[in-house]
């Protein structure tokens, strides 16, 4: 399976990277801020931290950067689907990194196994669908305990500056939109990654249904306003 994505960050964890990993959409690119983003040390906050408790799952931990901050505090589990991430997490000191999808997650995980769980970076988003997000909501809540919360973030489309995203898709539908792109790094291309972005309204409706509430809606940080921050407890 290509995995241009997770080579890249393995081989710069390791000092072997010598191209740029490189995010495309069409004719227009980015150079995807690995350092920045995956190997930056991590600051909890007190908004954070009150609404997490272990065991946690960190869902699609990257390179680990998060999960070693919390796995200090309480159990945590972190995973991805890429081996290379998982082995970098690992070597990296996460304790318990598994490649595990999180679209799946009741194949994986035993009943009620977490008191909390955590997406940041959109992850969410990947559901590809509003039918996928209430599935994932729904699978996450089986593995999670009857009084648990979880954390995700997602992009703004609810929002005009979201339109100038990499990768952004209008859909004239009220709260909802598209991001679309594909990684490249060295020779290796990467499978399309399609996005589809919610509003916290609309994140409200695929819960419905489901045992989750939106509890709160954050715009967390006033240089990057395109995103926003959710607590989701269970009804």
């Amino acid at each position: 399976m290509s995995d241009p994505f997770g080579r890249a960050i393995r081989d710069h964890y390791r000092g072997e990277r010598e191209a740029p990993l490189v995010d495309r959409d069409g004719e227009r690119t980015r150079e995807h801020p690995i350092e920045r983003w995956y190997f930056g040390e991590f600051e909890g906050d007190e908004w954070l931290e009150s609404h997490l408790d272990g065991p946690l799952i960190d869902m699609g931990a990257g390179a680990g950067r998060d999960a070693l901050y919390f796995q200090d505090r309480f159990e945590t589990v972190a995973i991805e689907v890429s081996d290379r991430l998982v082995a970098t997490m690992r070597d990296r000191g996460v304790v318990d990194a598994r490649r595990a999808d999180m679209f799946s997650l009741p194949e994986q995980f035993e009943r009620d196994r977490f008191r909390s769980a955590y997406a940041r970076g959109t992850q969410v988003q990947l559901a590809g669908s509003m039918a996928g997000v209430e599935r994932f909501l729904s699978d996450l809540a089986v593995v999670t305990a009857p009084d648990a919360t979880a954390v995700i973030d997602g992009y703004a489309p609810e929002r005009d500056a979201t339109a100038d995203a990499f990768g952004y898709r209008e859909d004239p539908a009220p709260g909802l939109a598209y991001r679309v792109y594909h990684c490249v790094y060295e020779d290796e291309v990467g499978e399309t990654l399609l996005f589809r972005l919610f509003s916290p309204d609309r994140l409200r409706a695929a819960a419905v249904g489901t045992p989750w509430t939106v509890a709160e809606v954050r715009y967390p940080r006033s240089d990057r306003p395109v995103q926003w921050v959710v607590r989701l407890e269970k009804a």
